[in-house]
């Protein structure tokens, strides 16, 4: 039976599509069968291809995230996918609000999978320069080495 993960930032054309592509690079090299996607909370993208930076950034580290569209977090995501990662506070207090009764899921904080990290946000770069993406892609990558050890040793 494979795991699945949800990423999900505010309107998954950022944090959330590259967290998803450094999570299926890093299974993907070590053979692991995971379902991996994201969406956001807000509804205004949807439909959309991850912005321009982050499209960048990730073809930078040998990725094409071109093809990913924006999602809105739907009720089902809470009984389809076993972990739900927020990449910031207040979007893991979105879902903790919009989360069904007796969801299967299990929500947390990306930066809480990451050793001297529990608790805080992976910035929001929509609003900085192609730099800002670059670090965020440093930060989800990071987080998705420490992720895909955990679901390979469940």
């Amino acid at each position: 039976m494979s795991q699945s993960v949800l990423f999900v930032c505010l309107g998954n054309i950022c944090r959330s599509p590259l967290a998803e592509a450094a999570l299926r690079q890093e299974c993907a090299d070590a053979g692991l069968n995971v379902i991996i996607d994201s969406a956001g909370t807000g509804d205004w993208h949807v439909g959309q291809p991850p912005d321009e930076r982050a499209q960048a950034a990730a073809v930078r580290n040998g990725i094409d995230i071109g093809h990913l569209r924006a999602r809105q977090v739907t009720a089902a995501d809470f009984h389809d996918f076993d972990h739900i990662i927020a990449l910031d506070n207040q979007n893991l207090r979105d879902l903790s609000a919009m989360r069904p009764a007796k969801a299967d899921s299990k929500l947390s904080l990306l930066f809480d999978h990451v050793a001297g990290r529990a608790g805080e946000d992976v910035a929001d770069p929509y609003y900085g320069e192609a730099a800002a993406f670059d670090q965020t892609w440093a930060e989800v990558t990071d987080a998705a080495a420490t992720i895909r050890n955990w679901l390979a040793a469940d």
